[in-house]
């Protein structure tokens, strides 16, 4: 697994488009820090032991990105909102 930082990764990215379809994993690193792996389209998206897991926010926002309905969810989550009256709703629009 090769490191990569973000600018370089930038302008080297249809070269790194070509390793990865070769095959070989390659982690962006965002101010040192792992930020992405470039996988083949192919590979288990499993997590492995040495890989972190989300905190936060970031633990569900998958899931719920995969929810067909969520459009629906987040309007009448923002109209109730409006519609509540300790406090004003902020302009979304």
């Amino acid at each position: 697994m090769s490191l990569i930082g973000v600018a370089e990764a930038k302008q080297r990215f249809s070269e790194l488009l070509d390793r990865v379809g070769g095959g070989e994993h390659i982690v962006v690193a965002r101010r040192g820090r792992p930020a992405v792996v470039l996988v083949p389209p192919d590979h288990h998206t499993g997590r492995t032991s040495s890989m972190q897991a989300p905190l936060g926010f970031a633990t569900i926002a998958g899931a719920l990105a995969e929810l067909p309905e969520i459009e629906d969810v987040v309007a009448d989550a923002n109209g109730a909102r409006r519609g509540a009256r300790d406090r004003p709703a902020p302009d979304l629009d």
